[in-house]
């Protein structure tokens, strides 16, 4: 008989240093995302930076923008630190270990794998994710351009949590997207990419953290998932989109 099954989803308007305060549970996975340092030329691959999407209609007010105010002093060190705190301790059991998987540009991979080991992470992975499309509108003059997207799976010194259901599972995965969710961010990631991940390291009521939630898309596809999550997001605006077009419907009751 199928029963009902209340699962947490919860999204902070605060810093994620600042967890304690809410009393959450360590969790399974956590997903972070970082700066990709771009700075005030963080629109400069995409067709945002033009009114309309259009050249001939002038520089729109995100041209010369960043993403995030964090951009000029983010410290890698530091976030690393915190991350680390939020997940549970390395269990005994086989099979049951947590895993942080950041998401990063290409040539900052490198980079988060050496500062993971610093904070404990003596292992990780690399992840590729391939693009049916590029988005970088305005280099279309040059011979390639980028189509693809990198994450690295860091964790300590057992095995992540692993569920394949006996299926090969490569190393690379396709960029999915579903336009049937509201666009928030602009680093948002695809809910299909991110449904997949979830699904692979952690199981039914597990917990998944993101501590720079953004549009809470990865606190939407735990929660369709039947996983606890938990966010945080420290700008007003973003937040508030986030509780108002991603969360106000998140199914927090399921049957399993």
């Amino acid at each position: 008989m199928a029963r009902e099954n209340k699962i947490k989803c919860e999204l902070y308007n605060d810093h994620f240093q600042n967890y304690k305060k809410y009393g959450i549970p360590k969790a399974q996975l956590v997903i972070a995302d970082i700066p990709y340092n771009l700075g005030n030329n963080a629109y400069a691959s995409s067709n945002e930076w033009y009114v309309n999407g259009k050249i001939e209609n002038g520089e729109s007010n995100k041209a010369n923008s960043q993403f995030f105010d964090t951009d000029k002093n983010f410290n890698i060190n530091e976030y690393m630190h915190f991350c680390s705190k939020l997940l549970i301790k390395e269990p005994k059991e086989v099979g049951k270990a947590p895993a942080m998987i950041v998401f990063c540009s290409e040539q900052q991979m490198e980079m988060v794998r050496n500062v993971g080991k610093e904070h404990g992470f003596n292992n990780n992975y690399s992840l590729y994710f391939i693009k049916k499309t590029s988005p970088q509108v305005l280099k279309a003059n040059m011979r390639i351009v980028g189509a693809m997207e990198f994450a690295v799976v860091l964790y300590r010194e057992k095995l992540p949590k692993f569920n394949n259901n006996g299926k090969m599972i490569l190393n690379w995965l396709e960029w999915e997207t579903d336009g049937t969710y509201p666009k928030i961010h602009p680093t948002q990631k695809p809910i299909p990419v991110l449904k997949k991940l979830i699904m692979i390291f952690t199981d039914y009521g597990d917990v998944v953290i993101d501590p720079v939630a953004g549009s809470a898309s990865t606190l939407r596809a735990a929660a369709e998932l039947n996983r606890n999550s938990y966010g945080f997001e420290i700008k007003k605006d973003f937040y508030k989109k986030a509780k108002e077009q991603m969360l106000s419907d998140v199914p927090l009751s399921l049957l399993i």
